[in-house]
């Protein structure tokens, strides 16, 4: 199946380098000319630094570079009256960071950037490259990035226990029920990898799902369904799909405007634990509900990265945050313990007991065949 891109990245990506291919131009010819040099090599993943990662960039990653590059070059020419970028020196580059981290600059809607690292992490990335173009030209250019602030504040996000969710199906539509189970179920990415599950990626009668390598952020994999398979098999006959079909069609945007109208009706304005209000949900949010769910039902912690496509543990408490968990210890498990700690000690008793018997045996036969060479 041909994979979707749900926000268009590739499209805007090659419709904005149409348009920008010979020069930028709400910036300087030479901020134009570096950005574009960066951004072909970015493309081609070509002089990438050398911890970072190998190959060329995603369109979603271009896309980011385009924006937050450009900003940045326009900042420092209307601020600083620095047309290229290459130029900038290190006092420079902190008091900027610095004057939008404590508010002094702001965006133009008068709000304070909520994510100031992002822009941070970005220019880290072109600063070396910069750096290794010139190492390649024999020139030696000094980190000035190394001492910048690349801590970002954790999104807020909307937390809901089961019962919330519960309460969301039975006031949703068929379709958005079978939607918000499958995702709380499966915990899957949305909407890049749930936009590309398609019919034929089930198996085991609806039991299972195939998360394919190709759709993934970071592997393939095949995960079982424990309550969602029946709404999802009920849900495929309704609408007559057949194994060529995605599972579902819906816009992002419009799925994500129907899911906030729902939680503002059943749920209401309020703040959740996790800081972002009910009436702001998201269909990622439902990933972060998955995460709290399945936490405390997992028997080890590589099960759970394996469900949810996950590299390192620090993305189970990045996603769940500890939230609805409690302590699930229960005398029996203790008791079970102190009976396994029992029966190993009196094996390993038997097993030493058996041991010196062993050794009191040579000893004898020894002394016993030490006896005989005597006597003969």
């Amino acid at each position: 199946m041909e994979k979707k891109d749900p926000y268009k990245h590739k499209e805007r990506y090659l419709k904005w380098l149409k348009e920008n291919r010979n020069r930028i131009g709400e910036i300087s010819l030479e901020n134009s000319s570096l950005i574009l040099a960066y951004l072909y090599d970015m493309q081609e993943g070509l002089n990438v630094a050398v911890k970072s990662k190998k190959g060329p960039r995603s369109y979603t990653r271009l896309n980011n570079i385009i924006q937050r590059m450009v900003f940045l070059a326009k900042a420092f020419e209307e601020i600083y009256g620095l047309e290229d970028i290459s130029q900038i020196d290190e006092n420079t580059l902190h008091n900027y960071f610095n004057k939008i981290k404590n508010g002094e600059i702001r965006r133009l809607d008068g709000r304070v950037y909520q994510d100031p690292a992002n822009f941070v992490k970005i220019f880290k990335a072109f600063w070396h490259w910069w750096q290794k173009v010139n190492r390649k030209e024999r020139n030696e250019i000094r980190d000035i990035t190394i001492d910048l602030d690349t801590i970002c504040d954790k999104p807020k996000w909307v937390y809901m226990s089961e019962e919330q969710i519960e309460k969301l199906c039975k006031t949703a539509s068929f379709e958005y029920k079978v939607l918000i189970t499958f995702l709380y179920d499966s915990g899957i990415r949305a909407p890049t990898e749930l936009l590309n599950i398609g019919v034929s990626d089930f198996n085991n009668n609806f039991q299972e799902v195939t998360i394919r390598e190709e759709i993934s952020k970071t592997f393939g994999r095949r995960i079982k369904l424990m309550f969602s398979s029946e709404l999802i098999k009920e849900y495929v006959n309704k609408k007559g799909l057949s194994e060529e079909d995605y599972l579902f069609s819906f816009s992002p945007f419009t799925i994500n405007n129907n899911l906030q109208k729902l939680a503002k009706t059943v749920l209401g304005t309020e703040k959740s634990l996790a800081g972002q209000k009910y009436s702001e949900l998201t269909m990622y949010d439902f990933r972060h509900c998955s995460c709290c769910y399945w936490l405390p039902k997992y028997k080890s912690e590589s099960g759970l990265k394996y469900r949810f496509g996950w590299k390192k543990s620090e993305r189970i408490h990045y996603y769940s945050e500890m939230l609805g968990m409690q302590d699930t210890i229960k005398e029996e498990d203790l008791i079970d313990d102190i009976s396994s700690l029992i029966s190993k000690r009196k094996i390993n008793m038997i097993y030493t007991d058996n041991k010196l018997k062993e050794t009191r045996l040579d000893f004898l036969e020894k002394k016993i065949e030490e006896l005989m060479k005597k006597v003969t």
